[in-house]
């Protein structure tokens, strides 16, 4: 697991716990910023396999 992957899982796992913990303190503004911290880190997790995929492909086609 890269470093990167490490710290948006770790961003993603802040923001599920802001977000649980402002739903149970009826604090709506700590819930939507977890919602959004966390959904931002599944975001850019998704881009950075994205991204990883079309540059493994793009090697293999380049040694075929």
């Amino acid at each position: 697991m890269s470093g990167e992957t490490i710290r948006n899982k770790a961003e993603e796992f802040k923001g599920a716990v802001k977000e649980k913990l402002g739903d149970a303190t009826d604090n709506e503004e700590l819930e939507a910023e977890g919602a959004w911290q966390k959904h931002k880190a599944q975001a850019e997790q998704q881009a950075r396999d994205a991204e990883k995929r079309f540059t493994d492909q793009a090697r293999r086609d380049l040694n075929s």
